[in-house]
């Protein structure tokens, strides 16, 4: 009888969350990099926060800066229907104030994800001058966001600092 009630509990999971596989999948994916770039930001020391390694590139807190900034902007602010007007990237230096601000980011971004259904996934948004479906912008806000978190990958390595993605392989 225990074997009915687990298969019964199983079937009844698995029906739940297949109910939205597209946005479940975004919401998976989102999570992964929200992780990543939380700990990267939290693992990378506070003096090598100004730290470039060319002249003409983001330092690893404007990277920070810049993801909370974007989060908000161009991507998760448009799915809720809102404009949001932010400085992160420039405004903010320390380590301190610029994990404060991608933690309010991700935070303003999880109400979008946790929300999101695969119904609500295909409405359409204007993006300042285009449209696009909400699970476009969604999936844009984790490339934008990944791609990032290559590049605090190699900051990361530059400074002797294992990223998170490998920790522990």
């Amino acid at each position: 009888m225990k074997i009915a009630w687990a298969a019964v509990i199983l079937s009844t999971t698995l029906t739940a969350q297949d109910a939205n596989p597209l946005s479940a999948d975004v919401k998976r994916a989102y999570l992964d990099v929200k992780n990543y770039i939380l700990r990267s930001a939290e693992k990378m020391p506070e003096e090598y926060y100004d730290f470039r390694p060319a002249p003409r590139v983001r330092t690893f807190g404007q990277i920070i800066g810049h993801i909370a900034q974007e989060q908000y902007l161009y991507f998760c602010a448009p799915v809720k229907g809102e404009q949001k007007s932010v400085d992160i990237e420039r405004t903010r230096t320390t380590k301190t104030d610029l994990i404060a601000a991608l933690k309010d980011s991700f935070a303003y971004c999880d109400s979008v994800y946790d929300k999101m259904t695969d119904a609500e996934a295909t409405s359409i948004v204007n993006t300042g001058g285009s449209k696009s479906t909400k699970l476009r912008l969604l999936w844009m806000n984790i490339v934008h966001d990944e791609s990032h978190y290559g590049n605090l990958v190699t900051y990361l390595r530059m400074k002797g600092i294992v990223p998170p993605s490998t920790e522990g392989q």
